[in-house]
């Protein structure tokens, strides 16, 4: 059924009704521009100083990083995938759930006159404008480390983050749609941002896994993010991982096709 009122409605119409949904988002998110931005960096300074400086500086004494002069500077592309997944996922949780289950102001939001796939659009647009507010941060971090520039804000660096930042705010509307109180949201949190954070190569080459591990570690989507944003900043172009960016793209799509669903069949 919702599949088919996709097919009935023009493309330009459900993208027009998506902005409108971002913009009232966009109405409160602008005045908290800041603490969005900022909410997101003490996770990766942390990791930055641990584990770049501390960690690394032993590391740098008996092997080379596959990507980067040392592994202060592997891990940082890292650490911005891994700032905008968090970012990205919890805002969108903890603002659908705030609006589901506090202000209850929900109900309203059902009642507009648009298609679902637009709701979930919207929505998600807010979270990866939330994404790139704190990934924005880390790499000007990042920048001020390396003093390589071009590195992080080349097209195809910011490609991989906004894809990265979609499937998460896309993930974190589906959350946001189902869990019943704030606590439902600490356990998707514990159980799936906290182990993909550690295991989807932020801080180790994906590569260099065992074959059972390495299955694993690319079933999650942050391991295409961080090797393609690692191999967009220090390689060349020739060696790019172009199977990054349609996967990405197919689970945001995929996401986005589930989220619509949740928003035409969802009661509050």
């Amino acid at each position: 059924m919702a599949v088919k009122r996709i097919r009935q409605l023009p493309l330009q119409t459900i993208v027009l009704d998506s902005f409108t949904v971002f913009w009232g988002d966009w109405l409160d998110l602008r005045v908290r521009i800041p603490q969005v931005a900022a909410s997101g960096l003490v996770s990766p300074l942390i990791y930055i100083l641990a584990f770049g400086l501390g960690l690394g500086s032993s590391i740098d004494q008996v092997t080379e990083p596959s990507a980067g002069d040392n592994y202060l500077e592997f891990i940082l592309p890292g650490m911005v995938a891994l700032s905008s997944m968090v970012i990205s996922f919890g805002g969108t949780t903890f603002s659908i759930c705030g609006d589901r289950l506090f202000s209850k102001t929900f109900e309203e939001m059902l009642l507009l006159p648009v298609h679902p796939l637009s709701l979930h659009l919207g929505k998600m647009l807010a979270g990866v404008v939330r994404g790139l507010m704190t990934a924005a941060s880390v790499i000007l971090v990042a920048v001020l480390f390396t003093g390589q520039v071009w590195s992080f804000i080349n097209p195809l660096f910011l490609l991989l983050l906004v894809l990265n930042c979609s499937v998460f705010a896309g993930l974190g509307v589906i959350v946001g749609l189902n869990v019943k109180s704030l606590e439902s949201v600490g356990l998707f949190n514990n159980f799936l941002i906290v182990p993909m954070s550690f295991l989807g190569g932020t801080f180790f080459d994906p590569m260099t896994l065992p074959l059972a591990l390495k299955v694993i570690v690319f079933l999650l989507p942050l391991t295409y993010t961080t090797i393609g944003l690692r191999a967009a900043a220090y390689q060349p172009i020739a060696v790019f991982p172009w199977y990054s960016i349609p996967i990405l793209l197919a689970v945001a799509i995929a996401l986005s096709f589930v989220g619509a669903y949740q928003f035409s069949h969802q009661q509050d």
